[in-house]
C-alpha cells in the first residue's frame, strides 16, 4: 500500500506543478507550493484516506499555499494585482481547482523539458528533474548523490532561478528546438539511471530506487512519444539492464561480475518487455545509440549462460555504436568484445591504442579491462599490477574491493591463471558514458 501511495504522489506531482505553472506563470513558486501540498498529503491521506479526486485535492492545497505566500509578502491590493497580471485572460473562466482538467491535460512532458533546460548543467538538470518531475524530496536526492542536503537544496534553487531568468515559457519547445531538447531529456534520464545502476562513489554498488525512478520517468516520456525509436530504445536499455540488479551483488553487497551471476535471479518479465520494445523499435529507425545499446543488452540477457553469449554479434553492434556515437569508452568496450571473439592479444592491441587517449589514460576502467585481458593472455604479473591500479582509481568501494580481491587471488595462485577465463566477461561495472551498461 505504501508503495502504491508513493507512486500515486510521484505521478501526480508533475501534473499539479504543471497546472499551477500554466495558471500563474511562476514555476518556482508552483514547485515550492506543490512540495508543501505533497507533505500535507503524506500526513493526512494515510489517516483520512485518499480523496476521491487526489489531483484536485493537491491543486487546491498547493494553490492555497501560493495565495498565502503572496498574502504574507504583499498588501491585499498588490497581491490581487499580481495574481491578475499572472493569470492569462483565457483562464479567468477556468474550472475550479478541484475539478478535472476538461482536456485531460498532462503537463508531465512539458515539465520534464523545462527541468532539462539547455541553460542548466547536467548535474542541475538531474537534481531539478528528480525534484519536480520525480517527486523526490531534497534530502532523498542528496542521499542518492551523497552530497549534503544544503548543497543539493542550493543546486535546485539555483536551477529554478536560472530557468526563471531565462524567461522560458511553460510550453513545449518549438519544432526547431525539439530534437535538441528531447536529446537533453533522454540524456538526463540516462545519467540518472546510470548513477543508480552503478553508483559513482561510496559503499553501495547501486541505488536501485534511483534506477527505478529513471525507468518510471522514461515510461512517462514513452507513453507520450510511443513512436519515437530512441525513447523506446532508452526504455528498453533501462529495462534490460535493470533486470540484472538483484544478481549484481552478493550477500554482503559485494560486486558479482556478469559471468558469475545467478541468471535465475534476473527479472524475466523486464527482459521480455525490453526485448519486445527494442525488436519493435529497430525496424522503425532511424537507429540511434540508445537502441544499439539496448540491442547489446538484449544479446547478453538472452544468453542462457556466459559461455553462450553471442560475442560476434556484440562486436558487430559495438562497431555500429562507435560509428553512430564515437566515444573512448565505447571503443574500450569494443576492445573487450574483440578479445572475446579474436583472442586476448587482439583485445590488448586495441587497448594499447586507447591508452594514449587522455580521456581514458587514468580511468580505472582502462586498467580493469587490461588487467583481465592480460590475465586471459597469461601475463599474471601485468594483470595483478593493473588490477591494483584500477582499484586505486575507483571511488566505488564495492568495485575497489572486487578489484583488490582479483589481484590478491592471482598473486596467491600464480600457477592457476583464471578458471573459466574464456567464458568470463572482463567488465567489472557498467561505464557511465560508454553504452556498456549491458556488461554488468
Amino acid at each position: 500500500m505504501e508503495g502504491s501511495f508513493d507512486d500515486l504522489l510521484r505521478t501526480l506531482a508533475p501534473q499539479v506543478v504543471g497546472v499551477l505553472t500554466r495558471r500563474f506563470g511562476d514555476f518556482d513558486a508552483a514547485e515550492d507550493a506543490v512540495q508543501e501540498a505533497l507533505l500535507a498529503a503524506v500526513r493526512q491521506w494515510p489517516r483520512e484516506g485518499v480523496p476521491e479526486r487526489p489531483r484536485g485535492w493537491l491543486i487546491t492545497v498547493a494553490q492555497r499555499r501560493m495565495t498565502e505566500a503572496v498574502r504574507g509578502e504583499q498588501a491585499r491590493r498588490r497581491r490581487e494585482d499580481l495574481v491578475a497580471a499572472r493569470t492569462p485572460d483565457d483562464l479567468w473562466a477556468a474550472p475550479a481547482a478541484d475539478a478535472d482538467d476538461p482536456a485531460g491535460r498532462d503537463d508531465t512532458l512539458t515539465l520534464l523539458f523545462l527541468s532539462c533546460h539547455p541553460a542548466l548543467s547536467p548535474a542541475s538538470a538531474i537534481a531539478l528533474t528528480l525534484r519536480c518531475v520525480g517527486g523526490l524530496t531534497t534530502p532523498g536526492i542528496a542521499r542518492a548523490f551523497m552530497v549534503p542536503e544544503a548543497t543539493m537544496g542550493q543546486r535546485i534553487s539555483r536551477a529554478k532561478a536560472r530557468i526563471k531568468a531565462s524567461g522560458a515559457p511553460f510550453a513545449m519547445p518549438g519544432a526547431d528546438e525539439w530534437p535538441e531538447r528531447l536529446a537533453a531529456v533522454l540524456h538526463v534520464l540516462y545519467l540518472i539511471f546510470n548513477e543508480g545502476y552503478a553508483t559513482t562513489e561510496g559503499p553501495a554498488l547501486q541505488h536501485v530506487e534511483l534506477s527505478r525512478e529513471a525507468i518510471r520517468l522514461t515510461r512517462a516520456v514513452h507513453r507520450l512519444l510511443p513512436d519515437d525509436s530512441e525513447v523506446t530504445g532508452l526504455l528498453a536499455l533501462m529495462l534490460l539492464t535493470h533486470a540484472r540488479s538483484a544478481a549484481r551483488t552478493g550477500p554482503d553487497g559485494e560486486l558479482v561480475p556478469l559471468a558469475d551471476q545467478d541468471r535465475s535471479r534476473w527479472d524475466a518479465a523486464a527482459i521480455d518487455e525490453g526485448v519486445a520494445l527494442i525488436t519493435a523499435a529497430l525496424p522503425r529507425g532511424p537507429v540511434g545509440p540508445y537502441q544499439v545499446q539496448a540491442a547489446i543488452a538484449a544479446v547478453h540477457d538472452e544468453a542462457e549462460s556466459a559461455k553462450d553469449t553471442d560475442w560476434p554479434q556484440i562486436l558487430a553492434l559495438y562497431g555500429v555504436l562507435e560509428g553512430i556515437a564515437p566515444n573512448p569508452f565505447v571503443a574500450l568496450n569494443r576492445a573487450v568484445a574483440t578479445a572475446m571473439v579474436h583472442g586476448p592479444g587482439a583485445g590488448l592491441d586495441a587497448v594499447r591504442v586507447l591508452a594514449a587517449d587522455p580521456r581514458l589514460a587514468a580511468h580505472h576502467r582502462l586498467f580493469a579491462v587490461r588487467a583481465h585481458l592480460r590475465q586471459l593472455a597469461g601475463d599474471l604479473d601485468g594483470a595483478i599490477a593493473d588490477y591494483r591500479a584500477a582499484a586505486a582509481r575507483t571511488a566505488s568501494l564495492p568495485e575497489r574491493h572486487h578489484l583488490t580481491i582479483r589481484a590478491a587471488e592471482l598473486a596467491a595462485a600464480p600457477d592457476e591463471p583464471g578458471q573459466d577465463s574464456a567464458a568470463r566477461n572482463p567488465s567489472t561495472t557498467p561505464t557511465k558514458d560508454s553504452g556498456s551498461s549491458s556488461q554488468g
